[in-house]
Formats: structure tokens, sequence, C-alpha cells
């Protein structure tokens, strides 16, 4: 129930495949060149292994608990929270002018990458804190920022985002919560009344105050997602000086029991169930509060996207130390030898390299999200900062759904590696498969996702989007036709036709965008193959990086096994989605109810 960081790939993948240290000549990013890059990793691989790790079954086992509104997570949480508060982890990649370190988001994915392996019921509050950092210091008043960042970003403080009521699940349109101005608090002072569902870290007892970002109605608010506002509601209130005041009425009505991550205290919130209504500050303008609320959306979807990958190699890592330490059957051209280590059978292998092709994949598709992030911010050029964000826009929804996807099916191949001894809790890899099934549901399930990609970022902008990803992939092909190595010449026909397929599938959304149950219909099979063809390309992009880069033999035996793996494994389906996407929708929208 180790763990161990997989650093040595993360540097390769920053500094080789994205070649991130470019991103030190950014107005910002000074200190962002490689001699940061290594200590930050080495240090935050110690943290995850040695304060989180052994931290992860016993809390899963234990579980936080609830009593008469105080939530206790488990035993060892409190000093692991301490050790990465105390650490300065907290403030990696936030802006110095609040007291963060000013780090590139793309290095801030590695160092989360590690949190969330180690112990994904842990993470989750930190990554919740990151998103309501990054709402409030694009949209957060002077004496918001004053008042609430300095502890979010150093930890002190945590934040929670508050979206789901009991009626109001992914349908935010019915959130009834109603905030009404207290002018006699001052300008921009509310009360707040209502109840909260599935608040991740609602209530806890890692750090001294809570500051949760509601949303809400305000009396005279249209209907709709229309009529959504977003407030600041802090569990103690914070004087003018900063230091903390009198307790919110705010309380923790219960948590859920739930399949995994048990750690992770989900609350039902209730506010100002005991007064007049929670005192609360509005954020940005009235009616806005969906907009803004999902500056924080995005932010988790790319970390939720991010826990997949997380999970996933965490899963790798158990079931390879598993196989070559099981010694179970003959090899099937030795008959008459003794049992093997289970890693010389042949099925056994093609599970480990599925796992470990589909998680690197997925790690380097991520991480170039969190380069184009840090691009859309700070590139000095305005049409490299756009052309960057679009960049983003496009893949949040396949990081979210595609990585969180993978988290699931390497998770559930690592109970198969370890067979019968999977399927009970003693190896604890169960837990990692129990964990990792809230991903796909949690900030938009992976349905939304995909309606997302083929509705808003593909027909809405004619393929204009998608264009410029397949270019980019196009390029990389181009490369491995003019390789010397003859594994690399023969990644080029996959990924070729595998862009063809998309480039197909693209041109059909657009063609059909009016024909709205359709394109609908076909939304799930276009991300699959969307991500198939992304992560074939970053697989391509680390094979022929390992060309002058600093590894070791193992290191560039294993990523090249692991590329071709994935060019002739995964690429050739890629154009085995497009019957369910162009001509599959009538088998899904016109069968008649009465057939389930």
């Amino acid at each position: 129930m180790t763990y161990t960081a997989p650093v040595s790939d993360m540097r390769f993948v920053l500094e080789s495949v994205l070649e991130t240290p470019k991103l030190a000549q950014l107005p910002g990013f000074k200190d962002a060149g490689l001699e940061m890059m290594q200590p930050i990793l080495d240090e935050a691989a110690k943290v995850a292994r040695d304060a989180l790790a052994p931290v992860n079954h016993s809390g899963d086992m234990e579980h936080s608990r609830w009593s008469d509104g105080v939530v206790t997570t488990p035993t060892g949480f409190k000093e692991a929270y301490a050790a990465y508060r105390d650490g300065g982890w907290n403030a990696l990649p936030f802006e110095p002018e609040h007291g963060g370190q000013g780090m590139p988001w793309a290095v801030a994915f590695a160092v989360q990458e590690m949190w969330q392996a180690s112990n994904m019921g842990f993470a989750l509050c930190p990554m919740l804190n990151q998103s309501a950092v990054e709402l409030l210091q694009g949209f957060g008043t002077p004496d918001q920022q004053r008042l609430f960042l300095e502890h979010l970003i150093t930890g002190h403080w945590t934040g929670t985002m508050n979206l789901s009521e009991p009626q109001s699940g992914s349908d935010l349109s019915t959130v009834r919560a109603m905030a009404t101005p207290a002018p006699e608090l001052g300008e921009g002072v509310y009360r707040l009344k209502g109840q909260k569902v599935w608040i991740t870290y609602g209530e806890h007892d890692l750090a001294e105050n809570i500051i949760h970002m509601v949303l809400a109605r305000t009396p005279d608010a249209p209907e709709g997602t229309k009529g959504i506002s977003l407030f600041i509601v802090p569990k103690v209130l914070v004087n003018e000086d900063g230091s903390l005041g009198a307790p919110n009425d705010v309380v923790c009505a219960g948590i859920e029991k739930k399949l995994g991550i048990n750690a992770s205290p989900t609350c039902t919130m209730m506010f100002g169930d005991q007064s007049e209504g929670a005192i609360c500050y509005r954020v940005g303008e009235e009616n806005e509060g969906l907009k803004l609320m999902f500056i924080m959306m995005n932010n988790a979807r790319l970390a939720v996207g991010l826990q997949g990958i997380s999970i996933a190699q965490r899963a790798y890592e158990q079931a390879v130390a598993y196989a070559k330490d099981r010694v179970q059957s003959k090899r099937v051209d030795q008959p008459k030898e003794k049992a093997v280590r289970i890693i010389e059978h042949a099925d056994v292998r093609r599970m480990l390299l599925r796992m470990k092709a589909l998680t690197e994949a997925g790690r380097a598709l991520t991480y170039y999200a969190g380069m184009n992030v840090d691009l859309s911010k700070r590139h000095e050029d305005a049409t490299e900062r756009a052309k960057a964000q679009s960049m983003v826009d496009l893949l949040t929804p396949i990081v979210k759904a595609w990585g969180t996807d993978i988290g699931c099916e390497v998770t559930s191949l690592n109970i198969q590696v370890h067979g019968g001894m999977g399927y009970v809790e003693e190896t604890g890899a169960s837990q990692h498969f129990r964990d990792a099934r809230i991903a796909p549901i949690y900030e938009g399930t992976n349905g939304i996702q995909a309606n997302d990609l083929i509705f808003r970022k593909t027909v809405k902008d004619g393929g204009n989007m998608a264009a410029a990803f397949l270019s980019e992939v196009r390029k990389t092909a181009d490369e491995l036709e003019n390789a010397s190595k003859p594994e690399l010449k023969a990644m080029k026909p996959r990924l070729s036709e595998a862009a063809d397929a998309l480039q197909t599938a693209v041109k059909w959304a657009v063609e059909n965008g009016q024909s709205v149950n359709r394109v609908a219909a076909a939304a799930y099979p276009f991300l699959e193959l969307f991500g198939t063809v992304a992560g074939g390309w970053m697989m391509a992009k680390s094979a022929l990086a390992l060309e002058g880069a600093q590894v070791d033999v193992d290191f560039a035996t294993g990523k090249m096994a692991t590329a071709t793996f994935y060019a002739h494994h995964f690429l050739p389906k890629a154009k085995g989605f497009l019957p369910a996407i162009t001509g599959g929708h009538d088998a899904i929208t016109e069968v008649p109810e009465a057939a389930f």
C-alpha cells in the first residue's frame, strides 16, 4: 500500500514532451525553470509518500465521522494536513501578491497528481480550495481578496463549492437557496437561507475556517439559471482586520455514507437555519453567479480529470508490484517448466501495458492542458493567449471525462491482475476502484462533458477548435514519418488514420448540428474518439521526445514500448467509433420507452 511518485515520467513530460521550462520566459515565471522543477517534484514526492500515503487505507477504513454538527477526520489526517500546509504546498500556483509562489499550473498539476494518487480522500480538500482561490483572484473585490485570499492560499482556511440541493443536482436552474440583501450590515452583504447537499469537506477539523462559495437566488431574481448569484459564506465570520470573529449560521446536518472516498466528508449543509440567515457577501453582479461558478468548475474539472490519472497510477504501481511477485501457472510455451511470476503471462502483460499506456497518455494530456492554462494567463501576445485559452476550453471536457474513465478502467484492471486477492479489502486494490468511481460523476457527469464537447466546443464554433487541434496532431504525424527509428515510422499511419476518423466525426457533428437529438446520441462516442486520438498524439510526442532527452535506458525502453502499444492497440479503434457517431443515433433516440 506504499506509493512512489513517478517523478521520472513527470519530469520527462514537463521537460521534454511539453518543454515547459520555456514557461520561465513568460512574465511572472522567472523561477519556473528546471533548477526549481526537480526539487519541487522530489520534495512533493516525499510528502506524498511519508505523510499522505500511510493514512490512505486506514482513512478509508475509519471514515470521517459526524456528531451533532461536528466532523472529525480519520486518525492522522490532521497531522498530514499540517505537513501539507506548513510545507507551503497549497500556495504553489497562486499569485505572489496574495501569498502564492507563482509556479506554473503545469508544474502544480504534477504535484497535485501526487496528492491525489497517495490519498484521494485527503486531496479533495485542497482541490476544492484551489478552485475557490481561482474564483476570488479573478472576481473578488479588493476587500474580499484582502480578507480571504491569503488564508485560503496558505491553507490555514479551506474553500468549498456549494451548488447542488436535494431537488437540484446537475440541473441548477431549480436552485432555491435565497440570499436577501442586508443593507444594515453593509453594501453587498446578504443573509442566506437554504440547504446544500454533496458538499465535499463542507465541515472538517483540518483548518480554522471554511469559506463556502454558494449559489443562491436573490428575492427579485428571474427564474432558471439566469437568476442565480454567487456568495461567500464563511463558517466563522471575519473581522475587518482579518481576525476571526463570531460563528456564522452554517451547520453541517450530516455526512454521506459512500461507495468510496470514505475519508472525505461529503456534507449536507444548512445555511441560516437558526437565525435570519447566514451572513454572506456577493461575488460579482447579481444573477451572474453561474457564469462565475464555472470559473471554479472548469478548474475543478481539470483537477478531477487529473484525479482519474492519479488513481490509475497508484493502481498500476500496485498491479506491477503484485505481478512481479505472484507465482502462478506455467508459461504456455514452457509447459514442462515450473510455475512463473504472472508478469510472464501474455494476458497479464496486456493488462499492465494497457494500464501504463492509458495512464501515461492521460498524464501528458492533462499536463498539456495545464501548460495552456499558463499560456492563456501569461503569454505577452494576446493572439497566443486566446489560442491557448481555446485549447483549454476544448480539452477541459476531454481531460475530465476521458481521464476519469481511465481511472475506472485502470483500477478495475488492477483488481483483475490481482485475481481473487484484488476483490478483498486486504490488498487495498478495491479501495482504488471504489475511490475512482465517483470521479466520472462529480463536477458535471461525463455525459455532460460529452455534450459540452460536441455542442459548445465543436458544433457552436463550426469545428474550428477541433481543426486547430487536428492540425497539431498532423504535425506530429509528419514528424513520425520523417523519423529514423522504424518504431516511430510505424506509428505514423496509425495516428494519421485516427486523425482522419476524428476529422470525419467533427465534420458530421457540424453538418448535423441542428439535429439536436442525433448529436446528443453521438456525444459520448465522439468524446471517446477525441480522447483516443488525443492520447495517441501525446504518446507519439513522447516517443519522439526520447531523442535527445536525458533519460536512462530502461526508461527509454519502457516509454517506447508503451507508445508502441498505444499506437497498435488503441489508435486502430478510433475509426470504430464512427458508426456509432454517424449512424447509430436512431438506435438510441427512436427506441420506444416500452423497450426498456
